[in-house]
């Protein structure tokens, strides 16, 4: 933290940070949860975005759904908006975008590196957080409002704060219809129990390579994300848009990248899940005594189980509301 204020007090005006962590390790899950509790306190006014990376279901760790559970809880109490990345959907993601696969006895799985999630994930982050026209003042000068103007587009109810985040680059001359199709393709639909997911608000970030194309299309691209994103009826101001006639994603050839980012109500299913592995492992007792053995106590469980079940009754009610 004292490395942190010397940081702060660097910046002519701090508004905000953006911490980047895994849910499945004890340091992602443990010292990024304690890290955003004391820069909460320390500067209340400023803004806390996490960037998460959520385990695979299965096989990283055998605590993995206790560090979820727990830093997702914290996650929601001290920070302002979460883009959730979920480990599983990130090497669908790679693996499609790099079109290799190779055959085993349980048929064909994708090969994917973990370079190339890591990059899937920090071109989107880049898509959404990169300076955009749109938000440039009159200079034309970026001073840095991109993650700040995120929250506030998409987060504006504090019981709500997952973030779902996809994105198509295309090369060449692609319509942006159908780069919108490619995006909301991969969209989940409904949870496992067949209800259909709903949005409390959407922002697309498109970037093209020296041209205005998008505005043209502007209008049809944003009725289609608003039906496809299942947006509330209730929030008039749904869909948000930025804009910047270069594409970073991609600078030296043709090429149109959208990136979109929306308060989904599939994050309900990762945090459902989390809480009931986790639930399940704490009513047979399973390695409590890693967390008991650092003052981890049965309240500090319920609490979290509790937190993590409004959150998860707040998202299936948004259809309902």
């Amino acid at each position: 933290m004292d490395a942190f204020r010397k940081e702060v007090e660097r910046r002519d005006c701090y508004s905000g940070t953006v911490i980047l962590h895994s849910l499945c390790g004890g340091t992602g899950s443990g010292m990024g949860s304690r890290l955003c509790e004391e820069i909460r306190e320390t500067y209340p006014a400023g803004y806390i975005l996490s960037v998460t990376a959520a385990p695979h279901e299965t096989g990283d760790s055998p605590l993995q759904h206790y560090n979820s559970l727990l830093c997702l809880a914290w996650m929601q109490r001290f920070c302002d908006g979460v883009l959730l990345f979920q480990n599983d959907e990130v090497m669908r993601r790679a693996a499609s975008s790099e079109e290799k696969k190779t055959f085993t006895a349980c048929g064909p799985q994708p090969l994917v590196s973990l370079t190339s999630m890591n990059t899937h994930i920090a071109s989107c982050l880049a898509g959404l957080l990169c300076p955009v026209y749109s938000l440039k003042t009159r200079s034309p000068v970026s001073v840095g409002l991109e993650p700040w103007e995120l929250i506030r587009c998409l987060c504006p109810m504090s019981t709500m704060k997952f973030l779902h985040t996809s994105q198509v680059c295309r090369r060449g001359a692609a319509s942006w219809d159908t780069v919108t199709s490619s995006v909301v393709r991969t969209l989940p639909r409904a949870d496992p129990a067949g209800h259909l997911h709903h949005s409390l608000s959407v922002l697309a970030v498109a970037r093209n390579s020296q041209d205005y194309s998008f505005l043209l299309s502007r209008d049809s691209v944003l009725l289609k994300l608003r039906q496809a994103y299942g947006c509330v009826s209730w929030n008039p101001s749904a869909v948000h848009c930025w804009t910047d006639p270069q594409n970073i994603l991609d600078p030296p050839g043709y090429s149109h990248s959208l990136t979109v980012c929306a308060n989904h109500s599939s994050a309900a299913d990762l945090l459902s899940r989390a809480g009931t592995k986790a639930r399940t492992m704490y009513r047979s007792g399973a390695y409590l005594h890693w967390y008991r053995r650092y003052g981890c106590e049965d309240d500090d469980f319920q609490t979290c189980f509790d937190t993590l079940d409004s959150v998860v009754d707040e998202y299936r009610g948004l259809g309902v509301q």
